[in-house]
């Protein structure tokens, strides 16, 4: 059985959906503060719990015959972790209360769901995994720390894991049944696309000033769909051998500006989506681009969906069907 941590959150659900197509068991494990019951897949088992427990998910652990964890759980807004770091921090203890209950259930093998944010400020482009870890706010360190005590761990007790460093997840589920639904929603694409909808007024552009093309900030975004195959590939990894410690960038070696998104979604929606700039946010970089030939070479990682466009229609054809969200 495949313990899901945060599956009922966007990218977790993703990740359910992809482990029981695979005739996997699967466990979620979720407090809901951010996830949605309905975003659940049917078939897998939901246990409401927080992390923040540690007799809660030491029971789960316990109860069921998990093998292998998939640990999506996080708080993950960032301007929220510049005002308030505990949010942010709470993180790690989380994660410290899965780890110990792993240990204690004799469970060795984890997929973490890390972030580009551990880098800051790159200081070169493609960022490689070896480029020095500077993250330049809360949510950022918290993963970094994280990583930090994974491979303490691989050292002194065998823990097998594969930390994914996300660029930027985007898309549904192109079934239709799984979508982006956050609140408060923070992420690009789902802002522009919700104004395209008509239920916001405009999107606003958080800094004009960057040292880019069009001095906005550039982001790598990464198809959902794609960025689970590479959670799958880890999973069989870890199955397969023993004492395994990895670290893999997702992404596209591709950077897209706030402008070049907002004239994407015009371009997919059809619809004017009125835009004005705003003063930049606290704890966000310039530019975010992956190198991602590690884990193509070493896990034979290939990506399904390559154009913006093609990413954005994903989402937009959720969101029309589900307007509401869950």
């Amino acid at each position: 059985m495949i313990l899901v941590t945060g599956g009922a959150g966007y990218i977790g659900s993703h990740a359910v959906k992809a482990l029981l197509q695979k005739n996997c068991a699967v466990l979620v494990f979720d407090n809901l503060s951010a996830g949605h019951e309905l975003a659940v897949p049917e078939g897998a088992v939901l246990v409401k719990g927080d992390l923040l427990d540690p007799g809660a998910i030491g029971e789960a652990l316990q109860r069921y015959p998990v093998t292998l964890v998939m640990h999506f759980a996080a708080h993950s807004i960032v301007p929220e972790s510049v005002q308030d770091p505990l949010l942010s921090y709470r993180n790690i203890a989380g994660t410290v209360n899965l780890l110990s209950a792993m240990r204690q259930a004799g469970v060795q093998r984890l997929v973490f769901s890390s972030t580009a944010a551990v880098y800051g400020e790159p200081v070169k482009l493609p960022i490689p995994e070896d480029h020095p870890l500077a993250p330049t706010n809360p949510y950022g360190q918290s993963k970094a720390w994280i990583e930090t005590i994974l491979a303490q761990l691989h050292r002194s007790t065998g823990l097998s894991y594969i930390s994914l460093r996300y660029f930027n997840a985007a898309g549904a589920d192109p079934e239709g049944e799984l979508g982006e639904d956050h609140h408060p929603e923070t992420h690009l694409i789902p802002l522009v696309l919700k104004t395209a909808l008509g239920q916001r007024d405009k999107i606003y552009i958080y800094g004009r000033d960057y040292p880019t093309a069009d001095g906005t900030a550039v982001r790598d975004y990464i198809h959902v769909t794609d960025l689970i195959e590479a959670h799958l590939l880890a999973m069989e990894v870890l199955q397969e051998e023993r004492a395994v410690q990895g670290v893999y960038n997702l992404g596209h070696q591709r950077g897209y500006s706030v402008l070049e998104v907002i004239n994407a979604a015009r371009k997919v929606t059809g619809r004017e989506i009125p835009a004005e700039p705003a003063p930049r946010r606290p704890g966000d970089p310039s530019i975010l681009i992956a190198a991602s030939e590690k884990i193509k070479r070493e896990l034979g990682w290939r990506t399904r969906f390559t154009a913006l466009d093609e990413i954005i229609a994903t989402a937009w054809a959720w969101y029309r069907r589900h307007p509401g969200g869950y």
